[in-house]
């Protein structure tokens, strides 16, 4: 439909008609289960009547209930405008991929596409048109509990996951290819950050702060060509994103060019009312407007009080209009118009189900997302041995495809023993598997039989693969915690094993860092988040050997929850504790170190690398002449494997204090056994701009420390080099 149509459409509408679309419900509205109408309906006050102009749904499984809906609306809507069907897919519909923050420490942003393309195939399979993902809020707390969707805690790596997860939804032909959907980035702005980690808690920071560490990854996501943005819980400044003009009028819209359309998070329109900015529905109706939220979800204040605000003045008409635009322009851009069901066979839909094709990529993703964070005294991978005891709660666990995964089946889930048992029979391994592990409880309370058992298991084998963490309830939104251990019986049960077989290999399931001091014995500890439905053949890959782990943190692990939040980039202090650590007046605990325990970057792999001296093509650069930067790295190993080699610049001196270190680009690069790679960086000018205290974003002449290293902490002595010019 051209641009001239969907202007006489909106001409055509009536200002409820207008509104309508405006308004998101869930697919409960329309379901033909009588209790599932009555309650959220009785609830909310919406006629049935109503529900033919409503825009878009929300939370609908399933080709046949989509076709169902649409066939149903399409016929009731006097224009019939189709609707639209939006879902949380976040790290895939059927087949379950890693969490994101997993796929963020695979540092690969190609293992990023391949999981929305998957994602978006399945989801599109199945009715869907839009996936309220990617996630791309900065994460810095352990202790919320989302930090499981985001990639985690440096700006500049999340900006380039956040664009490969945009192109993997949407392709890059959105209208023709209805294999694909419409990505939604969230949640705008700085809801990674708040208070305590405690979820829906405030947001307090500078809007320096805030456009210099926060905002890079939307907008990349939005630069990329996301279709849709969705606000924040959180306040920005004392004001809730969803009400927030300056946020989303003047940063958003103007400043960045979006387009697309703004929709809220659930019910965050009326809750504008529990945040005390407003006083009922009416005003937060006109502050949700006035600052730019195309559709509402999950409340009706729109519906109820738009048409009244308008009559009397206090809305512009041309606000509903320009949002109505926007929502039927997103609806032509997906194809709706021509094609409703879009790649549903409204006759006969699509029963989605996890292949062979979109397994074998969970799988590979999965390998590359698994972090070794300990091997000492190369106790993996497990062929050098000849009996195996797997032990623990997440042993026989299906509980491996984490929060946000309600369309995947646990039982489809490859667990731990399935994939081990599997790999133990290729390997000539003798594998016993303790008999518990399937019950949530089992991650809390352990009784004297299973200690038994566990015991004898492992005192006659020659390593002792424990399997421990969280069960997936405990992380995900609504779950932040302040005790990031884990649970005292699953320690217990650590000390247990380890006081008759030394050789323990951790391998932990869990959707954040965790403070580990408490398991610091174990000869190997393997992070495997959750993998998704192939986890376990992807861990047993790793621990026997077949795969080399590539996965690096992309959020630090702290030494204790009391330094949380903990991250690598922090800012320069007047009295830094690397200067003088000894001393007492500096910046520092008197418990516990300032560092993470397992830092932001890091890795281990079954190779060993070495690196060389960085190499530099010129030491001043300016904005027509970047800088290159040269290193070798060598496989000093038998085994091939691959390295992620990062580059890190600090400024020294400038406008404002800047952080100790950040990460300006990274390489995953294959090197083979007792091979030599030369890895090249290129350092722009736009790469060391920052935003100043007049929150314009420049760069400033001088010297910069260019460093390069396995991860953030572990780095080549820094070389100086001078930015001689900015850009105009």
């Amino acid at each position: 439909m051209q641009h001239d149509a969907l202007i006489d459409l909106l001409d055509r509408m009536t200002l409820e008609e207008k509104v309508g679309q405006l308004v998101q419900l869930t697919g409960d509205f329309y379901s033909d289960r009588a209790d599932a109408r009555t309650g959220p309906m009785a609830q909310l006050g919406v006629k049935d009547s109503e529900l033919a102009n409503v825009g878009t749904v929300l939370g609908v499984s399933g080709a046949e209930e989509c076709a169902r809906i649409q066939r149903s609306y399409m016929a009731r809507n006097r224009l019939h405008i189709p609707t639209m069907f939006m879902a949380d897919i976040i790290h895939g519909y059927r087949t379950i991929f890693p969490i994101t923050l997993a796929i963020g420490a695979s540092w690969n942003t190609r293992a990023a596409e391949t999981a929305a393309e998957v994602s978006a195939r399945e989801a599109s399979a199945a009715g869907l048109s839009l996936t309220f993902s990617p996630m791309v809020d900065l994460v810095r707390d352990p202790r919320w509990g989302r930090v499981m969707e985001s990639t985690g805690e440096d700006p500049y790596l999340n900006a380039r996951m956040a664009e490969a997860f945009v192109h993997g939804y949407q392709g890059d032909d959105l209208l023709g290819d209805t294999s694909r959907v419409g990505a939604c980035v969230k949640h705008f702005a700085g809801y990674g950050a708040p208070v305590a980690g405690r979820e829906y808690n405030t947001v307090n920071m500078s809007e320096r702060q805030l456009r210099d560490m926060y905002l890079p990854g939307y907008r990349a996501a939005i630069a990329a060509g996301a279709k849709t943005v969705m606000t924040a819980f959180n306040t920005v400044d004392g004001i809730p994103a969803t009400g927030n003009r300056h946020l989303m009028r003047d940063i958003l819209r103007g400043e960045w060019g979006f387009d697309g359309v703004l929709i809220s998070d659930f019910n965050a329109v009326r809750e504008l009312e529990a945040h005390g900015v407003a006083a009922d529905d009416r005003q937060a109706a006109d502050l949700a407007m006035h600052a730019g939220v195309d559709i509402e979800m999950m409340s009706i204040c729109y519906m109820r009080e738009l048409p009244g605000l308008i009559r009397e003045g206090r809305v512009d008409a041309s606000l509903v209009d320009e949002a109505v635009l926007r929502i039927l322009t997103l609806k032509n851009d997906l194809g709706l118009f021509e094609h409703p069901f879009r790649g549903v066979d409204p006759e006969a839909p699509t029963v989605v189900r996890p292949d062979a094709t979109s397994r074998a990529a969970a799988r590979r993703v999965a390998a590359q997302s698994a972090v070794l964070l300990a091997n000492h005294g190369s106790v993996l991978p497990l062929r050098s041995f000849t009996t195996v005891a797997l032990l623990g709660p997440v042993a026989r666990s299906h509980d491996v495809l984490g929060s946000w995964s309600a369309q995947g089946v646990p039982a489809e889930a490859v667990s731990l023993a399935d994939g081990l048992q599997e790999a133990a029979r290729r390997h000539d391994i003798d594998l016993e598997v303790a008999r518990y592990g399937q019950k949530p409880e089992d991650y809390t309370k352990l009784d004297d039989a299973t200690f038994q058992e566990a015991v004898a298991l492992a005192r006659r084998a020659d390593v002792v693969v424990l399997a421990l963490g969280e069960p997936s309830a405990m992380s995900g939104e609504a779950s932040s915690r302040t005790d990031i251990r884990l649970p005292q019986a699953q320690v217990e049960l650590f000390d247990a094993v380890r006081a008759v077989n030394p050789h323990v290999v951790v391998v932990l399931s869990n959707g954040r860092p965790l403070d580990l001091g408490q398991i610091d014995g174990a000869q190997a500890i393997l992070e495997s988040w959750f993998l998704g439905t192939e986890s376990g053949a992807a861990l047993a890959d790793i621990l026997c050997g077949d795969t080399n782990p590539s996965g690096r943190l992309s959020m630090s692990f702290p030494e204790s929850v009391g330094q949380v939040p903990v991250y690598y980039n922090g800012d320069t202090t007047g009295r830094p504790y690397e200067v003088a650590p000894q001393e007492k007046y500096v910046s520092k605990y008197l418990d516990a170190g300032n560092y993470a325990r397992y830092p932001f970057g890091f890795g281990l792999s079954y190779s060993h690398f070495v690196y060389g001296e960085p190499e530099l093509t010129s030491t001043t650069f300016d904005a027509e002449h970047p800088l290159e930067i040269a290193v070798d790295v060598t496989n000093d190993s038998d085994a091939d494997g691959v390295d992620v080699v990062q580059l890190y610049v600090r400024d020294p001196v400038a406008a404002v204090v800047r952080p100790v270190r950040e990460l300006k680009g990274f390489h995953r690069v294959a090197i083979a056994a007792h091979e030599t790679v030369t890895v090249r960086f290129t350092l722009c000018e736009r790469d060391v701009r920052y935003v100043h205290p007049d929150l314009a974003e420049r760069s400033d002449p001088g010297d910069f420390l260019v460093s390069v290293g396995p991860n953030s902490r572990d780095l080549n002595s820094p070389m100086t080099v001078r930015l001689t010019e900015t850009a105009a």
